[in-house]
């Protein structure tokens, strides 16, 4: 979504809007309309400033992602740690 890069499935992570909120989807399990996009700080930055989100899900306005991002950064630490392990 916000770099346009393909990935497989398993690589990206699902992004479901939940009442005026991106929320992260890592299991795929909630009901009705996804995106995915890199478990990347940077890329969700991309699709913050090309405003993908609301396109994606169909929607007006614009779409809190602090708990998108913090899950994805939060992520991104736990990552960065097991490689310098």
């Amino acid at each position: 979504m916000g770099c346009r890069k393909r990935a497989a499935k398993h690589q990206l992570l699902r992004v479901m809007a939940v009442e005026g909120e991106c929320v992260p989807d890592p299991r795929g399990a909630l009901p009705g309309r996804g995106a995915h996009l890199h478990p990347d700080p940077a890329c969700l930055d991309l699709a913050v400033r090309r405003r993908a989100f609301p396109r994606a899900f169909r929607l007006q306005g614009t779409l809190d992602t602090a708990r998108l991002r913090g899950f994805i950064e939060e992520r991104a630490d736990g990552a960065s740690d097991s490689q310098e392990s």
